[in-house]
C-alpha cells in the first residue's frame, strides 16, 4: 500500500468524483446523502414508529435515530465492499493485460472509497449526537482502535471476492443477498439484548456484530471496548487479510486468459 500510495490516492479520487461526475451539485451529495438519510431515520423510527431504545424514555425518538445510523454506517462501509469486488477486476479489464498494472490495488480503492463515506457519516453522526439527549464522551477517542479491524478484515475479504468474482460471475449476485442477510442479522434496528440468549450466537457469527457494539458504545454510551473480544477480533482480521491478498496473488496470473 505505502508502495503504490500515489497510485491509490488518484483511483480513490477517480472512484469518488466519478461517481457524482455529470450531477450538479457534485461531491455535495456525499454529504447530502447520508444527511437525508439519518433525518428519514429520525423520522420514521422518532416520530412514526416512537421506537425507544431503552435510554432517555422521556425524550422522543431522536436518540433512536442517532444509534440506529450508527450501525448503519458501519454495515454501509462493510456492505460496498462486498457487493463492488467482485466485479472491479472484470470491470478494468484493460489494466489486466498490463502486467506491470499492481491490480491488487483496486481492492484497496474500494476500502478506501467505502471509509470515504463512512467518515462523512461519522462526522454526521458526530454532529447530531451533540444534539441528542446522549453527551460527548472522551472514549469517543478510541473509535480508530475499534474500527481498524473491520478495515482490515473488509480489505482481505475484498482481495478474496475480487479474484473468485472473476471466475464465478454469480458471486456478484450472493454478495448482495449477503450484504441484506448481513444488516438484519446484526444488533442494529434492535439492542442484542431483545434476542433470545439461545439465538445470541446467531448475531455473533456475523463480523460486523462486536464491532457495531463496540462502536457505539464508545461513540455514544462512553463505554471502553471489551479488550479481550477486539484483540481476538484483530487476530481474526489480520488472518482473513493475509489469506485474501495471498489468493489474489495466486490467482492473478489467471485473469487475463478468463477475461
Amino acid at each position: 500500500m505505502w508502495r503504490h500510495r500515489y497510485l491509490i490516492t488518484q483511483l480513490v479520487k477517480r472512484d469518488v468524483v466519478g461517481r457524482y461526475r455529470g450531477s450538479l451539485l457534485g461531491l455535495v451529495w456525499s454529504f447530502l446523502h447520508p444527511l437525508f438519510m439519518l433525518l428519514v431515520y429520525l423520522f420514521v423510527f422518532g416520530v412514526v414508529f416512537r421506537i425507544k431504545w431503552g435510554v432517555a424514555p422521556q425524550s422522543g425518538g431522536k436518540e433512536f435515530g442517532v444509534i440506529l445510523f450508527s450501525g448503519l454506517i458501519l454495515h454501509a462501509l462493510f456492505a460496498e465492499c462486498l457487493v463492488r469486488s467482485p466485479g472491479i477486476i472484470a470491470g478494468n479489464v484493460q489494466f489486466v493485460k498490463k502486467v506491470v498494472f499492481p491490480l491488487e490495488v483496486f481492492p484497496i480503492m474500494i476500502v478506501c472509497t467505502a471509509f470515504f463515506h463512512f467518515t462523512i457519516g461519522f462526522l454526521l453522526l458526530f454532529i447530531f449526537n451533540t444534539f441528542s439527549d446522549f453527551t460527548v464522551h472522551a472514549t469517543v477517542l478510541l473509535a480508530p482502535i475499534v474500527l481498524l479491524p473491520i478495515v482490515l478484515l473488509a480489505m482481505g475479504v475484498s482481495w478474496f471476492l475480487a479474484s473468485v468474482g472473476v471466475f464465478v460471475r454469480d458471486v456478484g449476485q450472493m454478495t448482495g443477498i449477503l450484504a441484506t442477510v448481513l444488516l438484519f442479522l446484526c444488533p442494529i434496528f434492535y439492542p442484542l439484548d431483545a434476542v433470545p440468549a439461545q439465538l445470541r450466537w446467531l448475531l455473533y457469527l456475523n463480523p460486523l456484530t462486536l464491532i457495531v457494539e463496540q462502536f457505539r458504545g464508545i461513540v455514544i454510551f462512553g463505554r471502553t471496548p471489551q479488550w479481550g473480544a477486539l484483540a481476538l477480533y484483530y487476530v481474526f482480521s489480520l488472518v482473513v487479510l493475509r489469506a485474501g491478498y495471498l489468493w489474489f496473488l495466486r490467482t492473478r496470473k489467471a485473469f487475463a486468459d478468463v477475461l
